[in-house]
């Protein structure tokens, strides 16, 4: 038997944080999604199925075959990728030819070579339609991510499985004596390495706290659980940090943050305020950059989602904000705001609740800035700040994003010149 995880054609759904990133590489918790899939998967050869152009990225990232079509001629388990693989304290074990659904998603399921040659002809979409039409199935109650917005709500739920199967508690690093654990003791792990400042203030009453390798707690912070502070992350001096947060590694995090979830190398170093919002890779929010998760009417916060307003059915929904994306001191988001990757958004007046990726936001106007090679020119020398290399896979991938974001960037620089007349 071999195993896949695959995307299926839903990934659209979660852009702009899919954009340059498959669904399962996704922070949910102490990890993405592919994290906890991998952790409840039987032992067999395992491969990945992605977009074509995504295909060279995930490959360099993981090491893993990628796209194979060999994997068709074996039995073959195959996982959605965006599966949300919460509660399974043991190994899948699967026996028969069967497949999962969950609230119309394929989840999971054994498929037998006969059937897997049979139906195969390179289009993954094509196939689940054949499997789900001629293979037994079953529906179970099981969760996928559909929205930027599920990830957010199932983060501190997330975030206490993960501590409690970690098994881990006590300190192994440096915790100074004048900082202090309010609730149980029990509920705080801080790993070999990582420091904890005089005047911090960890809170467990509402959940556990993790502070990963390297990871740095400065004086007169507030950490509230639960929560994941990643391998050498900082949070700032006075920070106030709330309940439901995960922050990826390499991090930088002062002001104050609820239940939102930081990819990994991102700063929001200053203060302001970011809450029930995913901040992607590489992204900078200048100081005093601030979101709001809370309509003045209290009623379902709206959400563009491949350019159509999507009402999320929550309350509190905040900024969903791509990889690379910078922000100017006192830049003000609105509720549910989407930004896609690479853009520049400076402050000024109302915002707008969409900005297409690529585009830079100036004196209440969308422009396409100083034009792509600047973009990729910035992203180097970002990653390069933090010791990371701008691959020659990911910059294949900004620039096909870019060449497949044109036409609504496009149309929004129009608007904005038409308006200005």
């Amino acid at each position: 038997m071999k195993i896949l995880i695959y995307e299926d054609e839903k990934w659209i759904n979660l852009a702009p944080l899919s954009l340059i990133k498959s669904v399962f590489e996704l922070r949910c918790g102490f990890g993405s999604l592919l994290d906890r899939i991998l952790a409840v998967l039987p032992e067999a050869r395992k491969g990945l199925w992605v977009r074509d152009y995504l295909k060279n990225l995930v490959g360099k990232k993981y090491g893993m075959p990628v796209n194979d079509d060999s994997f068709f001629g074996d039995d073959l388990l195959l996982v959605n990728g965006r599966w949300a693989a919460f509660g399974l304290e043991e190994k899948m074990e699967l026996s028969g030819e069967r497949v999962f659904r969950s609230g119309g998603d394929v989840v999971y399921g054994l498929i037998r070579k006969e059937t897997a040659a049979k139906f195969w002809n390179g289009d993954m979409a094509g196939f689940l339609e054949n499997v789900v039409k001629n293979v037994p199935c079953e529906e179970k109650d099981l969760r996928c991510i559909n929205y930027p917005w599920n990830l957010i709500s199932l983060n501190p739920g997330a975030l206490k499985a993960d501590f409690k199967k970690s098994g881990r508690k006590g300190i192994s690093g440096d915790f100074h004596e004048r900082a202090s654990i309010a609730g149980d003791e029990r509920k705080v792990y801080v790993a070999e390495g990582a420091k904890v400042h005089p005047f911090v203030v960890l809170d467990t009453l509402h959940g556990p706290i993790y502070v990963d390798e390297g990871a740095e707690i400065f004086p007169f912070a507030r950490i509230e659980g639960p929560c994941y502070i990643g391998k050498n992350t900082q949070i700032m001096p006075g920070a106030n940090i709330r309940e439901g947060n995960s922050f990826g590694e390499v991090c930088r995090v002062g002001g104050e943050v609820e239940e939102s979830i930081f990819h990994s190398y991102s700063n929001k170093y200053h203060d302001g305020f970011i809450g029930h919002s995913y901040i992607g890779e590489f992204v900078n929010l200048g100081a005093l950059t601030t979101n709001s998760d809370l309509k003045n009417d209290y009623s379902n916060v709206s959400v563009y989602l491949n350019g159509v307003s999507t009402d999320t059915g929550d309350l509190k929904v905040g900024s969903f904000i791509g990889d690379h994306t910078k922000t100017s001191i006192g830049t003000l988001f609105n509720t549910g705001t989407v930004a896609g990757i690479m853009c520049n958004v400076t402050a000024g007046g109302i915002l707008p609740k969409y900005f297409p990726s690529f585009t830079w936001y100036v004196n209440g106007k969308f422009m396409k800035g100083y034009g792509l090679e600047m973009m990729v020119n910035t992203a180097r020398l970002a990653m390069g700040r933090r010791k990371r290399e701008l691959s020659a896979e990911e910059e294949e991938a900004m620039r096909r994003v870019y060449e497949m974001t044109a036409g609504e960037r496009k149309e929004s620089i129009s608007k904005s010149r038409r308006l200005s007349k």
